[in-house]
Protein backbone atom coordinates (compact mmCIF):
# COMPACT_ATOMS: atom_id res chain seq x y z
CA UNK A 1 0.00 0.00 0.00
CA UNK A 2 1.25 3.49 -0.85
CA UNK A 3 2.37 5.70 2.01
CA UNK A 4 1.36 9.22 1.02
CA UNK A 5 3.46 10.79 3.77
CA UNK A 6 6.58 9.03 2.51
CA UNK A 7 5.79 10.03 -1.08
CA UNK A 8 5.73 13.71 -0.08
CA UNK A 9 8.68 13.24 2.28
CA UNK A 10 6.83 14.55 5.34
CA UNK A 11 5.79 13.31 8.79
CA UNK A 12 2.31 12.16 9.73
CA UNK A 13 1.86 15.14 12.04
CA UNK A 14 2.81 17.70 9.35
CA UNK A 15 0.68 20.82 9.07
CA UNK A 16 -1.39 21.80 6.03
CA UNK A 17 1.23 24.40 5.11
CA UNK A 18 4.04 21.83 5.30
CA UNK A 19 2.07 19.44 3.09
CA UNK A 20 1.47 22.19 0.56
CA UNK A 21 5.12 23.26 0.60
CA UNK A 22 6.34 19.69 0.09
CA UNK A 23 3.94 19.17 -2.81
CA UNK A 24 4.97 22.42 -4.47
CA UNK A 25 8.64 21.43 -4.35
CA UNK A 26 8.04 17.94 -5.75
CA UNK A 27 5.59 19.16 -8.41
CA UNK A 28 8.24 21.54 -9.73
CA UNK A 29 10.81 18.75 -9.72
CA UNK A 30 8.82 15.97 -11.37
CA UNK A 31 6.42 17.73 -13.71
CA UNK A 32 6.55 16.04 -17.18
CA UNK A 33 6.84 19.40 -18.97
CA UNK A 34 10.23 19.93 -17.38
CA UNK A 35 13.40 18.56 -18.98
CA UNK A 36 14.12 16.12 -16.15
CA UNK A 37 10.50 15.49 -15.20
CA UNK A 38 9.04 12.13 -14.22
CA UNK A 39 5.37 11.59 -15.05
CA UNK A 40 4.99 8.54 -12.82
CA UNK A 41 6.38 10.31 -9.75
CA UNK A 42 4.37 13.42 -10.54
CA UNK A 43 1.19 11.33 -10.50
CA UNK A 44 2.16 9.87 -7.15
CA UNK A 45 2.83 13.22 -5.45
CA UNK A 46 -0.37 14.67 -6.96
CA UNK A 47 -2.33 11.69 -5.67
CA UNK A 48 -0.78 12.03 -2.22
CA UNK A 49 -1.44 15.76 -2.04
CA UNK A 50 -5.03 15.32 -3.20
CA UNK A 51 -5.73 13.09 -0.21
CA UNK A 52 -3.60 14.72 2.49
CA UNK A 53 -4.73 18.27 1.68
CA UNK A 54 -8.37 17.31 2.28
CA UNK A 55 -9.20 17.03 5.99
CA UNK A 56 -11.90 14.38 5.57
CA UNK A 57 -9.86 12.21 3.20
CA UNK A 58 -6.76 12.61 5.35
CA UNK A 59 -8.66 11.48 8.45
CA UNK A 60 -10.00 8.44 6.58
CA UNK A 61 -6.54 7.65 5.26
CA UNK A 62 -4.93 7.96 8.70
CA UNK A 63 -7.53 5.61 10.18
CA UNK A 64 -8.11 3.07 7.41
CA UNK A 65 -5.20 3.51 5.02
CA UNK A 66 -7.53 4.62 2.21
CA UNK A 67 -10.36 7.03 1.42
CA UNK A 68 -13.99 6.29 0.72
CA UNK A 69 -15.40 9.59 -0.56
CA UNK A 70 -17.41 8.93 -3.68
CA UNK A 71 -15.33 5.99 -4.91
CA UNK A 72 -16.95 2.97 -3.28
CA UNK A 73 -13.88 2.22 -1.20
CA UNK A 74 -11.56 2.16 -4.17
CA UNK A 75 -9.20 4.67 -2.63
CA UNK A 76 -7.54 6.94 -5.20
CA UNK A 77 -7.76 4.47 -8.06
CA UNK A 78 -9.98 6.77 -10.09
CA UNK A 79 -7.32 9.47 -10.40
CA UNK A 80 -7.19 10.74 -13.98
CA UNK A 81 -3.90 12.49 -14.58
CA UNK A 82 -4.85 13.66 -18.09
CA UNK A 83 -7.91 15.53 -16.85
CA UNK A 84 -5.96 16.87 -13.89
CA UNK A 85 -3.06 18.13 -16.01
CA UNK A 86 -5.34 19.56 -18.69
CA UNK A 87 -7.28 21.40 -16.03
CA UNK A 88 -4.51 23.49 -14.53
CA UNK A 89 -2.54 23.89 -17.76
CA UNK A 90 -5.35 26.04 -19.14
CA UNK A 91 -4.91 28.71 -16.50
CA UNK A 92 -4.78 29.57 -12.79
CA UNK A 93 -7.34 27.46 -10.90
CA UNK A 94 -9.05 28.56 -7.75
CA UNK A 95 -11.41 25.96 -6.35
CA UNK A 96 -13.74 25.71 -3.40
CA UNK A 97 -11.57 23.08 -1.77
CA UNK A 98 -8.18 23.42 -3.52
CA UNK A 99 -6.20 26.38 -4.76
CA UNK A 100 -3.54 25.37 -7.28
CA UNK A 101 -3.07 28.90 -8.66
CA UNK A 102 -0.16 29.83 -6.44
CA UNK A 103 1.48 26.43 -6.86
CA UNK A 104 1.40 26.27 -10.66
CA UNK A 105 1.43 29.96 -11.59
CA UNK A 106 5.04 29.73 -12.74
CA UNK A 107 5.37 25.97 -13.21
CA UNK A 108 4.67 26.08 -16.93
CA UNK A 109 6.39 29.32 -17.86
CA UNK A 110 9.42 29.47 -15.56
CA UNK A 111 8.11 32.59 -13.84
CA UNK A 112 8.13 34.62 -17.04
CA UNK A 113 4.41 35.41 -17.17
CA UNK A 114 1.80 33.93 -19.46
CA UNK A 115 2.80 31.34 -22.02
CA UNK A 116 3.34 32.64 -25.51
CA UNK A 117 1.16 30.96 -28.10
CA UNK A 118 2.91 29.35 -31.03
CA UNK A 119 1.67 28.53 -34.47
CA UNK A 120 1.88 25.07 -35.95
CA UNK A 121 5.27 23.76 -37.10
CA UNK A 122 5.62 22.76 -40.75
CA UNK A 123 7.77 19.95 -42.14
CA UNK A 124 8.77 19.57 -45.78
CA UNK A 125 11.21 17.39 -47.75
CA UNK A 126 13.68 18.48 -50.41
CA UNK A 127 16.00 16.46 -52.67
CA UNK A 128 19.59 17.43 -53.45
CA UNK A 129 22.15 16.07 -55.86
CA UNK A 130 25.37 14.67 -54.44
CA UNK A 131 27.32 17.75 -55.57
CA UNK A 132 24.75 20.16 -54.03
CA UNK A 133 25.01 18.35 -50.70
CA UNK A 134 28.82 18.53 -50.76
CA UNK A 135 29.22 22.18 -51.72
CA UNK A 136 25.94 23.63 -50.49
CA UNK A 137 23.33 25.40 -52.56
CA UNK A 138 20.64 28.05 -52.36
CA UNK A 139 17.08 27.04 -53.08
CA UNK A 140 13.81 28.90 -53.29
CA UNK A 141 10.86 26.89 -52.08
CA UNK A 142 7.17 27.72 -52.30
CA UNK A 143 4.94 26.62 -49.42
CA UNK A 144 1.27 27.15 -48.62
CA UNK A 145 0.61 28.00 -44.99
CA UNK A 146 -1.42 30.14 -42.60
CA UNK A 147 0.23 33.52 -42.33
CA UNK A 148 -0.60 37.05 -41.22
CA UNK A 149 -3.09 38.78 -43.47
CA UNK A 150 -1.30 40.96 -46.01
CA UNK A 151 -4.14 43.49 -46.02
CA UNK A 152 -4.44 44.21 -42.28
CA UNK A 153 -1.03 42.97 -41.14
CA UNK A 154 -2.64 40.63 -38.65
CA UNK A 155 -4.77 43.20 -36.83
CA UNK A 156 -8.04 41.89 -38.28
CA UNK A 157 -9.26 45.45 -38.82
CA UNK A 158 -10.38 47.10 -42.00
CA UNK A 159 -7.97 49.80 -43.11
CA UNK A 160 -8.67 52.95 -41.13
CA UNK A 161 -11.15 51.24 -38.79
CA UNK A 162 -11.06 51.96 -35.06
CA UNK A 163 -10.90 49.41 -32.28
CA UNK A 164 -13.52 48.90 -29.59
CA UNK A 165 -13.72 46.96 -26.33
CA UNK A 166 -14.32 43.25 -26.73
CA UNK A 167 -17.79 42.42 -25.44
CA UNK A 168 -16.97 38.74 -24.86
CA UNK A 169 -14.36 39.47 -22.17
CA UNK A 170 -15.23 43.11 -21.33
CA UNK A 171 -11.78 44.18 -22.43
CA UNK A 172 -9.90 41.84 -20.08
CA UNK A 173 -8.51 39.66 -22.83
CA UNK A 174 -9.41 36.60 -20.76
CA UNK A 175 -12.52 34.61 -20.03
CA UNK A 176 -13.27 32.44 -17.02
CA UNK A 177 -14.74 28.98 -17.24
CA UNK A 178 -15.94 26.84 -14.35
CA UNK A 179 -15.59 23.10 -14.54
CA UNK A 180 -16.05 20.28 -12.10
CA UNK A 181 -13.60 17.51 -11.32
CA UNK A 182 -13.16 14.92 -8.61
CA UNK A 183 -10.87 17.42 -6.86
CA UNK A 184 -13.64 19.97 -6.65
CA UNK A 185 -14.95 22.88 -8.70
CA UNK A 186 -12.30 24.83 -10.58
CA UNK A 187 -12.34 28.12 -12.40
CA UNK A 188 -9.98 28.34 -15.34
CA UNK A 189 -8.76 31.53 -16.92
CA UNK A 190 -7.96 31.35 -20.62
CA UNK A 191 -7.44 33.67 -23.52
CA UNK A 192 -10.57 35.20 -24.96
CA UNK A 193 -11.24 33.49 -28.32
CA UNK A 194 -13.03 36.57 -29.68
CA UNK A 195 -10.18 39.08 -29.33
CA UNK A 196 -7.26 36.62 -28.98
CA UNK A 197 -6.26 38.19 -25.67
CA UNK A 198 -6.06 41.76 -26.95
CA UNK A 199 -9.13 43.00 -25.10
CA UNK A 200 -10.35 44.87 -28.15
CA UNK A 201 -11.81 44.09 -31.54
CA UNK A 202 -12.10 46.16 -34.71
CA UNK A 203 -15.35 48.02 -35.35
CA UNK A 204 -15.03 46.98 -38.98
CA UNK A 205 -13.39 43.70 -39.88
CA UNK A 206 -10.81 43.24 -42.61
CA UNK A 207 -12.68 42.05 -45.71
CA UNK A 208 -9.89 39.66 -46.74
CA UNK A 209 -9.44 37.72 -43.48
CA UNK A 210 -12.86 38.51 -41.95
CA UNK A 211 -11.27 39.87 -38.82
CA UNK A 212 -9.12 36.83 -38.06
CA UNK A 213 -5.85 38.50 -38.99
CA UNK A 214 -4.78 35.29 -40.69
CA UNK A 215 -5.14 33.81 -44.15
CA UNK A 216 -3.93 30.85 -46.19
CA UNK A 217 -1.33 31.97 -48.67
CA UNK A 218 1.72 30.93 -50.63
CA UNK A 219 5.10 32.12 -49.49
CA UNK A 220 8.45 31.84 -51.23
CA UNK A 221 11.28 31.09 -48.84
CA UNK A 222 14.96 31.41 -49.65
CA UNK A 223 16.82 28.44 -48.24
CA UNK A 224 20.61 28.24 -47.87
CA UNK A 225 21.78 24.63 -47.71
CA UNK A 226 25.13 24.46 -45.89
CA UNK A 227 28.07 22.64 -47.46
CA UNK A 228 28.58 19.07 -46.29
CA UNK A 229 25.00 18.35 -45.26
CA UNK A 230 24.17 14.67 -44.88
CA UNK A 231 21.28 12.65 -46.19
CA UNK A 232 18.44 12.68 -43.64
CA UNK A 233 19.57 15.84 -41.84
CA UNK A 234 16.97 18.38 -40.75
CA UNK A 235 17.22 22.16 -41.16
CA UNK A 236 15.17 24.31 -38.76
CA UNK A 237 14.02 27.79 -39.71
CA UNK A 238 12.59 29.50 -36.60
CA UNK A 239 9.22 31.26 -36.95
CA UNK A 240 8.80 30.36 -40.62
CA UNK A 241 5.94 27.98 -39.89
CA UNK A 242 2.27 28.83 -39.55
CA UNK A 243 1.22 32.06 -37.84
CA UNK A 244 -1.23 32.33 -34.94
CA UNK A 245 -3.24 35.32 -33.78
CA UNK A 246 -1.60 37.03 -30.82
CA UNK A 247 1.41 34.74 -30.73
CA UNK A 248 4.62 33.65 -32.43
CA UNK A 249 4.76 31.69 -35.65
CA UNK A 250 5.80 28.05 -35.56
CA UNK A 251 9.01 26.72 -37.08
CA UNK A 252 9.74 25.31 -40.52
CA UNK A 253 11.64 22.01 -40.67
CA UNK A 254 13.27 20.90 -43.93
CA UNK A 255 14.38 17.28 -44.21
CA UNK A 256 17.17 16.77 -46.75
CA UNK A 257 17.35 13.76 -49.05
CA UNK A 258 20.57 13.34 -51.06
CA UNK A 259 20.32 11.42 -54.33
CA UNK A 260 22.95 8.66 -54.69
CA UNK A 261 25.71 9.38 -57.20
CA UNK A 262 26.68 6.81 -59.83
CA UNK A 263 30.40 7.42 -59.30
CA UNK A 264 31.04 8.93 -55.87
CA UNK A 265 30.13 7.86 -52.36
CA UNK A 266 30.57 9.63 -49.08
CA UNK A 267 32.40 8.42 -45.99
CA UNK A 268 32.31 11.15 -43.36
CA UNK A 269 34.18 14.09 -44.90
CA UNK A 270 35.96 11.84 -47.41
CA UNK A 271 34.63 10.84 -50.82
CA UNK A 272 35.32 7.42 -52.30
CA UNK A 273 35.29 6.09 -55.84
CA UNK A 274 36.49 2.99 -57.70
CA UNK A 275 39.04 3.04 -60.51
CA UNK A 276 39.52 0.15 -62.91
CA UNK A 277 43.17 -0.37 -63.92
CA UNK A 278 44.52 -2.75 -66.55
CA UNK A 279 46.81 -5.55 -65.37
CA UNK A 280 49.81 -4.25 -67.33
CA UNK A 281 49.31 -0.73 -65.95
CA UNK A 282 49.17 -2.13 -62.44
CA UNK A 283 52.41 -4.02 -63.04
CA UNK A 284 54.34 -1.28 -64.84
CA UNK A 285 52.74 1.87 -63.41
CA UNK A 286 51.24 4.77 -65.38
CA UNK A 287 48.94 7.78 -65.07
CA UNK A 288 45.13 7.82 -65.28
CA UNK A 289 42.78 10.75 -65.79
CA UNK A 290 40.47 10.64 -62.76
CA UNK A 291 37.24 12.65 -62.36
CA UNK A 292 36.72 14.59 -59.11
CA UNK A 293 33.98 16.99 -57.98
CA UNK A 294 36.39 19.82 -58.91
CA UNK A 295 37.22 18.49 -62.38
CA UNK A 296 39.50 15.83 -63.90
CA UNK A 297 43.07 15.38 -62.62
CA UNK A 298 46.01 13.10 -63.48
CA UNK A 299 46.55 10.35 -60.92
CA UNK A 300 49.84 8.47 -60.81
CA UNK A 301 49.43 4.70 -60.57
CA UNK A 302 52.56 3.36 -58.83
CA UNK A 303 54.43 0.31 -60.15
CA UNK A 304 53.11 -2.99 -58.81
CA UNK A 305 49.96 -1.63 -57.18
CA UNK A 306 47.72 -4.33 -55.70
CA UNK A 307 44.06 -5.00 -56.37
CA UNK A 308 41.96 -3.20 -53.70
CA UNK A 309 44.68 -0.73 -52.74
CA UNK A 310 43.53 2.86 -52.05
CA UNK A 311 45.14 6.02 -53.36
CA UNK A 312 44.45 9.28 -51.52
CA UNK A 313 43.95 12.64 -53.27
CA UNK A 314 44.16 15.41 -50.69
CA UNK A 315 41.54 18.16 -50.28
CA UNK A 316 39.10 16.83 -52.86
CA UNK A 317 36.49 15.67 -50.37
CA UNK A 318 33.68 17.34 -48.41
CA UNK A 319 34.20 20.83 -46.97
CA UNK A 320 34.70 20.82 -43.21
CA UNK A 321 35.02 24.32 -41.84
CA UNK A 322 38.10 25.84 -43.45
CA UNK A 323 39.41 22.46 -44.60
CA UNK A 324 38.22 19.61 -46.79
CA UNK A 325 38.26 15.86 -46.67
CA UNK A 326 40.05 13.70 -49.22
CA UNK A 327 39.11 11.70 -52.30
CA UNK A 328 39.90 8.02 -51.77
CA UNK A 329 40.40 6.09 -55.01
CA UNK A 330 40.10 2.33 -54.67
CA UNK A 331 42.05 0.50 -57.40
CA UNK A 332 40.47 -2.51 -59.03
CA UNK A 333 42.84 -4.43 -61.29
CA UNK A 334 41.10 -5.82 -64.38
CA UNK A 335 42.26 -9.39 -64.86
CA UNK A 336 41.64 -10.58 -68.43
CA UNK A 337 39.07 -13.37 -68.77
CA UNK A 338 40.38 -14.60 -72.14
CA UNK A 339 43.91 -14.55 -73.54
CA UNK A 340 45.07 -14.61 -77.15
CA UNK A 341 47.72 -17.14 -78.13
CA UNK A 342 50.35 -14.41 -78.21
CA UNK A 343 49.32 -13.02 -74.80
CA UNK A 344 49.31 -16.50 -73.32
CA UNK A 345 52.81 -17.12 -74.70
CA UNK A 346 54.09 -13.89 -73.16
CA UNK A 347 52.61 -14.77 -69.77
CA UNK A 348 54.17 -18.21 -69.94
CA UNK A 349 57.52 -16.49 -70.44
CA UNK A 350 56.77 -14.31 -67.36
CA UNK A 351 56.05 -17.44 -65.39
CA UNK A 352 59.47 -18.75 -66.31
CA UNK A 353 60.94 -15.51 -65.01
CA UNK A 354 59.25 -16.24 -61.66
CA UNK A 355 56.57 -13.56 -62.02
Amino acid sequence: MKNYYDILGIKKESTDEEIKKAFRKLAHKYHPDKQEGDEKKFKEVSEAYSVLSDKKKRAEYDMYGKTFAGDGGAGFGGFNYSDFAQGFQQGDFQGAEFDFGDIFSDLFNGGRGARVKRGRDISIDIELSFREAVFGVERRILITKTGLCDTCGGSGAKKGAKMEQCSACNGNGQVRETRKSFLGTFTSVRECPACHGKGEVPKEKCPDCRGEGLQKKEEEIKLSIPAGINDGEMIRMPERGEAVAGGAAGDLYIKVHVKPDAEFKRNGFDITKDLSVKLTDALLGTEYMVPTLDGDINLKIPVGISHGETLRIRNKGVPNGGARGDLLVKVKVDFPQKLSKNAKKIIEELRKEGL
